[in-house]
């Protein structure tokens, strides 16, 4: 069986137009404020964690030496530039 989780009540200030856009979409998926909140903020933690790990990773590499030359670098970003621009010109043409 699951182990409830205790929850704490924080505030914080945010705009007006903030708060009406995600009461819209709470009422839209039939959920309240705090739901979305609970739900954005979970979504955050996990990108934030996966970057910091990630970052983690990349210092432990560079720490063992497991370095990548400058050419090969601007070599893979140049692929993904050229990879986008292909991606690109075949949506256009395919919706001509």
């Amino acid at each position: 069986m699951p182990t409830a989780q205790t929850s704490r009540t924080i505030s914080f200030r945010i705009a007006e137009e903030k708060v009406a856009a995600l009461d819209s979409i709470a009422k839209t998926m039939d959920r309240d404020r705090s739901y979305l909140l609970n739900e954005a903020v979970e979504n955050y933690l996990a990108e934030q964690q996966q970057f910091a790990a990630l970052v983690e990773e990349g210092l432990e590499a560079s720490r063992q030496g497991k370095l990548i030359e400058d050419e090969d670098v601007l070599s893979l970003i140049d692929s993904w530039s050229s990879e986008t621009k292909e991606k690109t010109e075949s949506t256009v043409l395919e919706k001509a």
